[in-house]
């Protein structure tokens, strides 16, 4: 008997990561026996990077005691207390709720759902995190990206953000430090954005995972310390800073004034309330993080450097590719100035040499340019190797694909 098939909902057609769907191909090609060099997955504990003892202990020991149940909507009163006492040393003032989520895209998930109606938009960083447009697709928000300035450090356009402004704007999203480029933003150009949000009533979702994975002595500033005024969600979290990305713990705090937030704060625990909870015992670990000895910063941020000084070198070292140097997290974004798609070359690079890196189209780009994102997590080995490959198959591929190079 015939039955008809299941249609899937509208709202997915346009859902992509591509940073594990390039994995699809990877994993065909590691089938054929070749030794695979895999730059595409920002996850520190595949490489040698480890969580503070005392993080895995304080979870450990909150298992044996057994809180292994649901736990508040909100989050156990000890990691909100620790995360409110890092607001404090931020510099954030106005802060009227703190919620812990599983995972800091949980908590950005449910504040854009929280806030944005069908055919209203968000400015999205351009490029930017993928989580981001797929949210935007599940909810029916209409894309409206903002650029980042390649030859301003990948600074937010502030000029490209003013003419994207319409009466269906609820928000502006940073992401800072940048997956993928590794900007860190002025406080110049914060500020910048500050003033925009003001004027056109926007709530500010400041993505600020990475913001302890600095290089050069750089500090990084929370946009929301800038002005106590402005309606801010900061998001943050263990995954990268502590490098427990698997624990899926982030959080989100709420800042600006409250007489107009309050209605929002209340749609977000709503939401908070109908999910449960996020993960229990993991939520031990916050304070411990937060409070106690950070000399692993110390350590992964000197390891980060060095692969950092290497990876741009070696990539701006390859003709027809630059890359601009970044500043924190542990991504670069180099372009790719004789190719004419991203995902081609990077499909016929996994294929050919069994470097794995992500197409830049993934993470959204200016039109008529094309590059792909490298994760430099992978020791000084590994690296080199990768980034020798790629130098390497570069010009066979300009001279293997003349049609589909800027020069033919």
């Amino acid at each position: 008997m015939n039955r008809k098939k299941i249609i899937p909902a509208v709202r997915t057609n346009n859902i992509t990561y591509a940073v594990r769907d390039i994995v699809v191909l990877a994993n065909q090609v590691a089938k054929s026996g070749k030794k695979m060099l895999y730059l595409n997955i920002g996850d520190p504990n595949l490489f040698d990077f480890q969580p503070p003892e005392h993080l895995v202990a304080s979870t450990y020991e909150a298992m044996i005691k057994n809180f292994n149940g649901y736990a508040p909507s909100s989050g156990i009163q000890e990691a909100r207390d620790a995360i409110e006492r890092e607001t404090v040393r931020k510099g954030i003032e106005n802060v009227h709720d703190i919620f812990v989520t599983t995972g800091a895209s949980e908590a950005i998930d449910i504040c854009l759902t929280a806030l944005v109606n069908d055919g209203e938009n968000v400015l999205t960083p351009t490029p930017g995190y993928p989580l981001y447009t797929a949210i935007a697709s599940k909810l029916s928000m209409m894309e409206n990206p903002y650029f980042l300035n390649e030859d301003n450090n990948w600074l937010p356009d502030i000029d490209d953000i003013k003419s994207k402004l319409n009466d269906k704007t609820r928000a502006i999203i940073l992401i800072n430090p940048n997956n993928p480029t590794g900007s860190l933003y002025t406080i110049e150009n914060l500020k910048a954005i500050i003033d925009l949000a003001l004027e056109n009533d926007l709530v500010i979702f400041a993505d600020e995972i990475y913001d302890k994975l600095l290089f050069d002595g750089k500090k990084h500033v929370s946009i929301a310390s800038l002005n106590k005024d402005v309606s801010c969600v900061t998001f943050g979290g263990l995954s990268k800073n502590y490098m427990v990305p698997g624990f899926r713990i982030g959080w989100g705090i709420v800042s600006g004034r409250q007489e107009i937030l309050s209605e929002y704060i209340e749609a977000i625990n709503k939401i908070l309330r109908a999910r449960l909870s996020a993960n229990h015992p993991e939520q031990y670990g916050i304070k411990p993080s937060l409070e106690g000895d950070q000399k692993h910063l110390n350590e992964s941020n000197e390891k980060l450097s060095t692969r950092r000084d290497m990876t741009v070198e070696m990539l701006n070292d390859i003709p027809g590719i630059s890359c601009v140097k970044p500043e924190g997290a542990f991504y670069a974004f180099p372009q790719l100035h004789q190719v004419q798609s991203d995902a081609h070359f990077v499909a016929e690079l996994i294929k050919e040499t069994g470097v794995v890196v992500v197409p830049g189209s993934g993470f959204g780009q200016v039109p008529g340019t094309n590059h792909f994102r490298v994760v430099f997590l992978p020791n000084e080995e590994i690296l080199g190797n990768a980034y020798k490959a790629i130098g390497d198959f570069y010009q066979k591929y300009l001279e293997k694909f003349p049609e589909m190079t800027e020069v033919n």
